[in-house]
């Protein structure tokens, strides 16, 4: 069997992922209205079985998987550090190895993006990127399309990031090289994105000290929450970053027709406020279903039925 991984948007590359994002598109076109639970018409993934291998606590990503698997035709099979043997000290490299005899392709959200590496290298079935701490792609294929749906072109586009240079920052700077648009953070020096995940944006990214500059004619403003599974000294970090709040008066910095995306979960009063997230121009909900509709176009990238 012909099989690709999908590591980071990279893997899919300009072409890729255009076509992933015209999948998900039209596929969620196509069940409009439908029971989530029923099956796409024409069950592309009849017959395959996912594994999701959790080693950081999940909603949106292990539920999309979940119903992107099941509305495709196939099925998933959920593991935990706290419930398989990689809790008890067995290696990725064994854990991939037996889960391709198990299942037709893995996905894999965790720390260290070292152990997604080793699960690719050791399996003979696709290895998705569920998050890693350097990098969220699936996450960006959601973004992307929301975006698109918004009636908004990706090329020239101008997109603005507020606060933490995290792993979506370093995946939608990835997708700002692939797709031809603009990306300014504003991020503390201490809380930058480091230099070789801003080199992925070809020379489309830059990061700045001043909000006002980052979000200035911006047609997409995102953020995402400061402090993150896991994460110690929270005090310090939040002093840090509350200049980087996403308020009403900062937005109106941006195009009046400008767009508001947070990848969830959010802390209201802190990273934004709740006139933004729940305002008008916030589209958090779209874009937190579109998780599933990616899933689903990326999941048949994978195994070579587009692109």
């Amino acid at each position: 069997m012909t099989y690709r991984n999908f590591l980071s948007l990279s893997d899919a590359g300009p072409d890729g992922l255009a076509a992933i994002l015209a999948e998900a598109i039209d596929r969620k076109a196509a069940r409009a209205g439908w029971p989530k639970g029923r099956v796409d018409a024409d069950a592309p993934l009849a017959g395959h079985a996912l594994a999701m291998v959790f080693e950081k606590s999940s909603t949106r990503t292990r539920v999309s998987f979940e119903m992107a698997i099941r509305q495709l035709g196939g099925s998933a099979v959920v593991l935990d550090a706290a419930t398989s043997q990689l809790g008890r000290g067995e290696t990725v490299a064994d854990t991939a190895r037996v889960l391709s005899g198990y299942c037709d392709a893995i996905m894999v959200r965790t720390d260290d993006p070292a152990k997604l590496l080793e699960m690719a290298e050791y399996a003979t079935v696709p290895v998705i990127n569920g998050l890693t701490d350097n990098s969220h792609p699936c996450q960006i294929v959601a973004d992307l399309q929301t975006i698109l749906e918004s009636g908004k072109a990706l090329p020239g586009l101008k997109v603005a990031w507020l606060g933490d240079g995290n792993n979506v920052l370093a995946s939608i700077v990835e997708a700002a090289g692939l797709m031809q648009f603009d990306v300014v953070a504003a991020c503390p020096q201490s809380f930058s994105l480091p230099d070789d995940a801003m080199a992925l944006g070809k020379g489309r990214a830059r990061c700045v000290n001043d909000p006002v500059e980052a979000v200035a004619d911006a047609d997409v403003i995102a953020t995402d929450t400061w402090i993150s599974m896991g994460q110690v000294h929270a005090d310090a970090k939040l002093a840090a970053l509350t200049p980087y709040q996403v308020t009403e008066a900062l937005m109106a910095h941006a195009r009046p027709d400008a767009k508001f995306l947070h990848c969830l979960p959010a802390h209201r009063g802190e990273e934004v406020v709740p006139e933004v997230i729940d305002g008008p121009q916030s589209l958090i909900w779209p874009e937190a279903e579109n998780r599933l509709h990616g899933q689903k176009a990326i999941l048949r990238w994978c195994f070579g039925q587009i692109g």
